[in-house]
């Protein structure tokens, strides 16, 4: 049967005008949102369950980042079996579908990303691979500031390091991350075509794959950099 899904309808005509002005003011300004209760506490299993895993020896980890139903979770947790794995995402509804089993070394965490990512650099993660696949793009021009790298949390997200692999079938969304990111850390990252094949991790790949859009994808080897989130003093506190 042949997918059939919308592609993405923008009034954008290329980078937004405001990129680099919402990147250097995350930079410099601290986000100042307070840390979720319900965030902090899923946090803190994760802590327990990595400490688990961990029992025979460390493993590197790997966050998938918004990862709705979980099915990429899953995935991933198959291909790398010496990895722990930790999908994460902010709707128990999406979480709770069934998918199948899961690994013993993945786990699906209800948590708000933007404190998540705070969290795991205050406790110094690292992950080895960190992925965010088919992130909601907010095409409008009015929501750059929605878009992962419009976000105040830009800097933290890419503080973690590891190798860093965004997919998406909105190419600009992909070019307007990889100048933010340029801009924050010096890494530079081509955009380049992505074919899933039957291999597809989510069900928006398989959705989108499936109706012939075009995917793309970007990759990036960045290091751990907490320097990069820009602290709160006592002045300002």
């Amino acid at each position: 049967m042949h997918a059939t899904s919308r592609a993405i309808s923008t009034n954008q005509l290329g980078p937004h005008k405001d990129l680099a002005r919402r990147v250097e003011r995350g930079l410099r300004h601290p986000l100042r949102k307070p840390v979720a209760a319900h965030t902090r506490e899923a946090f803190a299993s994760c802590l327990n369950w990595r400490a688990r895993q961990d029992e025979n020896g460390p493993r590197p980890l790997i966050l998938d980042a918004g990862c709705g139903v979980g099915l990429s979770t899953r995935r991933l947790a198959e291909r790398y079996p010496d990895h722990a794995v930790i999908g994460v995402d902010r709707s128990a509804d999406r979480l709770a579908r069934d998918h199948g089993a899961i690994a013993d070394n993945a786990l699906l965490v209800r948590a708000d990303l933007v404190d998540f990512w705070r969290l795991a650099l205050e406790a110094g993660w690292q992950p080895a691979r960190h992925y965010l696949l088919y992130p909601n793009p907010y095409p409008k021009s009015a929501r750059l500031k929605l878009r992962w790298h419009g976000h105040p949390v830009f800097p933290a997200l890419l503080a973690l390091g590891g190798r860093l692999e965004l997919r998406s079938n909105w190419r600009l969304y992909l070019e307007e991350f990889a100048l933010a990111m340029a801009q924050a850390t010096g890494v530079m990252a081509t955009v380049e075509p992505h074919s899933p094949g039957a291999d597809c991790l989510t069900p928006f790949e398989s959705k989108y794959h499936g109706s012939g859009q075009p995917l793309w994808r970007l990759v990036a080897t960045l290091p751990h950099a907490p320097e990069l989130v820009p602290s709160i003093t006592a002045g300002e506190a």
